[in-house]
């Protein structure tokens, strides 16, 4: 009687890890992706700007307040129709939404005005010419198809304490996935520095 004498196949092998490591990748969970609201990095203070230099337009732009239902480090979406809300954990914000808001806008203005904001660049002993404050009342998205916002701001002229106040409102449309909700929320950004910007512009002497 043969005996028969087991096959030793380097193709059997290989095959086997190759389903193994499949089926862990398959058990794996998801990695979240992080968003931002600002356009890159903000620029350094230039070297020509020194605390005492009269001509810089200095602003300091106060961190964001938000509603804590929104405080999140993940995206807050509407779920259908009705007032029910859902957080996507796979869809998060590279920072605290306040942050997120503050750096933005910081941004923005500041490439608007030809600012420095003191806030930002850490300058505790300058004395801003102008404070910004905002306040978002609403910010919500339906994935796929639109996303709005409220927002309140103040710029207080600090020498005399002259006061300008505005809203921003928007309803944009939001195609696509969550990346469409994050380049609406974009704009939205642009559109309240704008406004805040022309705010500054009415108080300049």
């Amino acid at each position: 009687m043969m005996k028969r004498r087991p096959l030793n196949c380097p193709l059997a092998g290989a095959l086997a890890a190759t389903l193994a490591a499949a089926v862990l990748a398959g058990c794996a969970s998801p990695e979240p992706r992080y968003y931002t609201l600002a356009q890159g990095a903000v620029a350094p203070l230039a070297a020509t700007t020194t605390p005492g230099s009269t001509n810089t337009l200095w602003l300091e732009v106060a961190p964001v307040r938000v509603p804590e239902r929104l405080n999140r480090l993940q995206l807050v979406v509407r779920d259908g129709g009705d007032a029910s809300l859902r957080l996507l954990d796979l869809a998060r914000w590279s920072a605290p939404l306040p942050d997120e808001l503050r750096d933005a806008l910081s941004q923005r203005l500041q490439a608007t005005l030809g600012a420095v904001d003191t806030y930002q660049q850490g300058l505790s002993d300058v004395q801003p010419l102008y404070r910004i404050t905002t306040e978002v009342l609403r910010l919500d998205a339906d994935v796929g198809q639109r996303a709005g916002a409220t927002i309140n701001w103040t710029v207080r002229r600090l020498p005399d304490g002259k006061v300008v106040s505005g809203r921003t409102q928007a309803e944009l449309p939001a195609p696509g996935a969550v990346d469409g909700v994050v380049a609406a929320y974009r704009e939205i950004v642009a559109s309240t520095a704008a406004d805040i910007a022309a705010g500054v512009q009415s108080l300049r002497p």
